[in-house]
């Protein structure tokens, strides 16, 4: 029997997957360019620890000290026909800046018509009461840029002067492994599954290939392409490998990429925002056209903290 797919508005005729374009993509700005100037306090970011659309975002909150300036709220990651869902649990709370209990309800009350499904990272401004952005490129660029200032962070997640090879990378990241396991997990035709699916190992060679001769991917600090690269690489053993069918290798059989994933998870407030249980809890028991008995397997039994030996790479 053929399936429609897990999310049958966003499935191409052909059986591919083709994800929906983000809906909010106004901007904070510290020059007054746009209505929503940047202010400690004033915004606000809903994020799912499953997700790592949101992870990155999350990752881009810590890294540039951003936490006392931009409040963060953590939804149930198992989610429902009815969408992402704000309840108090283990690492997710019940929203405490508007009551919402979900998170269509922030959808909802920026565009009264809107349609799409609702996703995560959403940005919040609390004084127009409405969504900033729900686009996680966008929001690490406004951490980045205009909200820096704020949080006293040197750390630098687009550098200009890599800025065009940064970007470059950046899109074979997202398309080819980013985006390409939901492209070959969700695909409802054999012949587009495995098209995707060897354009993920392609791309994961390639990767492989770059950090052979580098600690990461740019340079001696990690950039935002390293972090986009880690919210795949981070749950891949435990949900890609199987749940999505990426599973010509896994990524400790690469000594290279484990070793650059542990170098990653080891950096300083990294690993705090790594939640493996909300990472299999929600693949396992929300994506019921792929796995319709819920069941949420014990493994794998990852050690992220083992010595990596990447220092010597510069």
């Amino acid at each position: 029997m053929d399936s429609s797919g897990q999310f049958p508005d966003e499935m191409s005729g052909g059986g591919e997957f083709e994800r929906q374009d983000d809906a909010f993509r106004d901007f904070v700005s510290a020059d007054g360019s746009t209505p929503f100037p940047v202010q400690a306090g004033r915004y606000h970011l809903y994020v799912s620890l499953a997700c790592p659309w949101a992870h990155r975002t999350v990752i881009a909150r810590q890294l540039k000290k951003l936490a006392p300036i931009v409040g963060l709220t953590v939804v149930d990651p198992v989610r429902d026909e009815r969408g992402w869902a704000f309840r108090d649990g283990p690492g997710f709370s019940q929203d405490p800046v508007n009551g919402f209990g979900f998170l269509s309800e922030a959808y909802l009350a920026t565009k009264p018509d809107y349609r799409g499904r609702y996703t995560v990272p959403v940005l919040w401004d609390k004084q127009s009461r409405r969504i900033v952005n729900n686009s996680e490129d966008d929001i690490c660029r406004m951490f980045d840029g205009p909200f820096s200032a704020l949080g006293g962070s040197d750390t630098m997640l687009f550098p200009p002067d890599i800025e065009s090879e940064h970007a470059r990378w950046s899109k074979d990241i997202y398309e080819h492994i980013n985006n390409g396991v939901y492209r070959a997990g969700f695909a409802t035709k054999q012949a587009v599954y495995e098209r995707a699916c060897r354009g993920v190992f392609d791309a994961l060679e390639r990767q492989a290939e770059r950090l052979e001769r580098r600690r990461f991917l740019f340079a001696a600090q990690p950039v935002e392409a390293d972090w986009r690269m880690f919210c795949t690489l981070v749950r891949f053993d435990a949900v890609y490998h199987g749940h999505f069918k990426c599973n010509l290798r896994r990524i400790v059989d690469y000594p290279v990429l484990q070793g650059y994933l542990c170098d990653l998870y080891q950096q300083p407030g990294i690993a705090s925002t790594v939640n493996l249980d909300h990472i299999k809890r929600h693949y396992y028991a929300t994506h019921e056209d792929i796995n319709p008995t819920r069941i949420v397997p014990l493994g794998p039994i990852l050690d992220l903290n083992a010595p990596h030996g990447r220092e010597r790479l510069f």
